[in-house]
């Protein structure tokens, strides 16, 4: 496997989490990872025109090869389900539009794909992420580490080193087998 990068998106109106993943043969480095703050926009046009132009400039400074986002649960409040909707739809465009591949993950997958549980708390997935990376993690911003889970989930369930594990009986085998990958 060549190295390539990967886009991870946590979408939001308010705050926008973003991660950019390097991927080596054996190794993960996190490139820039932060988030897009959207509060200050007098509307909800203007957030997602700031959205599109950031997506953009990540895009042509870091040249990912695919983008991973994270898909909007289900919530309660619909119109806050549409505009999160809509940040989701114009990041994906930006990336469209920049011919970068897009894969979707619901948050419940990338849970499952970074601690093994589906139902972890953000704290958890953020602890894992420092365990997963070559690179050290910033952990303050739960945005920018769900970014950075969004981007990772996509790493393992797109590579190959992650489909040939699966003769593996537990997590303890594949430790066994693979101690660099502990921290």
């Amino acid at each position: 496997m060549q190295k390539h990068r990967i886009l991870g998106v946590d979408p939001g109106t308010n705050l926008l989490g973003f991660a950019i993943i390097e991927v080596l043969p054996r190794e993960l480095f996190v490139l820039e990872m932060g988030v897009i703050h959207l509060r200050k926009n007098p509307s909800h046009a203007e957030k997602l025109l700031q959205i599109l132009n950031n997506i953009q400039d990540l895009i042509e400074k870091f040249h990912p090869a695919q983008m991973a986002i994270e898909a909007p649960f289900f919530g309660k409040n619909i119109q806050s389900m549409l505009k999160l909707g809509r940040a989701q739809g114009v990041a994906i465009a930006a990336a469209l539009s920049n011919n970068v591949e897009i894969r979707e993950y619901s948050p419940k997958k990338i849970k499952l794909a970074i601690t093994g549980n589906g139902n972890a708390s953000k704290d958890q997935v953020a602890a894992m992420l420092a365990n997963l990376v070559s690179s050290k993690v910033e952990t303050t911003s739960l945005d920018a580490t769900d970014a950075l889970a969004v981007a990772v989930c996509h790493h393992f369930q797109s590579n190959q080193v992650h489909k040939s594990s699966s003769h593996f009986k537990d997590w303890t085998a594949f430790l066994k087998a693979n101690p660099d990958r502990l921290a």
